[in-house]
């Protein structure tokens, strides 16, 4: 008898768990770490649809697209999150995102926002990062930047948003003469990292003077570590801003559950959750507003940024030129 009540115990714990719809959600991996939004979202999501949300880790973002142009429409994913302004064209091309249906959401952005496809969770503008303590001559350009002896951290790329997001600031603000800037630059970096978490870890460390990073990343240090020591530099140019999205697969088995998904994301207690755990500026502002500390960041004083169309045809060209300047 005993064992027939565990046979039948096992066989109503696994009907449950068939019972139980699982929603797939590919994103970067730093969003899924233990210190990343994922923990959080995965939580409160859970406690709304009664289901599984399984959030997968695919490298950075621009290693999300490259999964998902190899994967196609036989992807497992039923949410993508993580692309950003400068995939979203390649990622429309695809043909396997479907409409969002979040037209009556008001953004808080520094741009207009009218995309039918993606919906923003998150922005913040690319920016260098030092420790105010060992860096007191603070590059104000690139161009002071490449004259100087500083070693840097960038990332790749063509597997980090970051680095897309770096290409496309050099290109944004120089033109023509980007090629001229990366061969400048080319003696500041130290190395290009795949991906944003090993870069930041080598500045951590102390091998490098700067990393690429955002104007949001000295939040974390002054609310979760109380440390002021580090901050963003400015720079005359203007920074390159990032708008991150996510966006439903039409052929998705979950449709009730992905629109749930896309409406939690531009809820408030998802957007909530994001300045303390993604440390970048909410594409909603909450009620509460933004965390203390917050209002101690640079901001810079122009924004610079490619339409998702026009990204798409700069970026190509972008990447060469920062290719045959390193090779050198």
């Amino acid at each position: 008898m005993r064992y027939s009540m565990i046979a039948a115990g096992i066989v109503l714990a696994s009907a449950a768990q068939a019972d139980t719809p699982t929603l797939t959600v590919y994103t970067y991996d730093s969003f899924v770490s233990d210190w990343g939004p994922g923990p959080a979202v995965e939580k409160a999501f859970e406690a709304e649809c009664e289901c599984d949300l399984n959030l997968v880790g695919t490298g950075d973002g621009a290693a999300l697209l490259s999964r998902l142009l190899l994967e196609g429409a036989r992807t497992k994913a039923d949410i993508v999150l993580g692309l950003d302004t400068n995939l979203m064209a390649a990622a429309a091309e695809t043909g396997i995102f479907a409409l969002h249906g979040q037209e009556d959401v008001a953004f808080d952005l520094p741009v207009e926002w009218d995309d039918s496809m993606f919906v923003p969770f998150d922005w913040g503008y690319f920016a260098f990062v030092y420790d105010k303590t060992k860096l007191t001559d603070v590059p104000k350009n690139f161009k002071e930047l490449a004259d100087s002896d500083l070693k840097i951290v960038i990332q790749d790329p063509r597997s980090s948003t970051p680095g897309l997001g770096l290409l496309m600031w050099v290109k944004a603000a120089y033109d023509d003469g980007a090629s001229e800037m990366w061969r400048g630059l080319s003696d500041n970096i130290l190395t290009v990292t795949k991906g944003w978490s090993e870069a930041y870890g080598l500045f951590l460390d102390g091998e490098a003077d700067m990393v690429l990073s955002y104007t949001t990343s000295p939040a974390y240090h002054l609310i979760a570590e109380e440390d002021d020591t580090k901050a963003a530099a400015q720079f005359d140019e203007g920074h390159y801003l990032q708008v991150e999205v996510v966006a439903k697969v039409a052929h998705t088995e979950q449709q009730g559950l992905a629109d749930q998904f896309l409406a939690f994301v531009v809820s408030e207690t998802f957007q909530e959750i994001i300045p303390t755990t993604n440390w970048m500026y909410p594409a909603v502002t909450p009620a509460a507003g933004l965390p203390d500390g917050f209002e101690t960041l640079t901001v810079p004083e122009n924004a610079l940024l490619y339409p998702s169309g026009d990204a798409q045809q700069v970026r190509d060209g972008a990447l060469e030129e920062w290719r045959a300047a390193l090779s050198e």
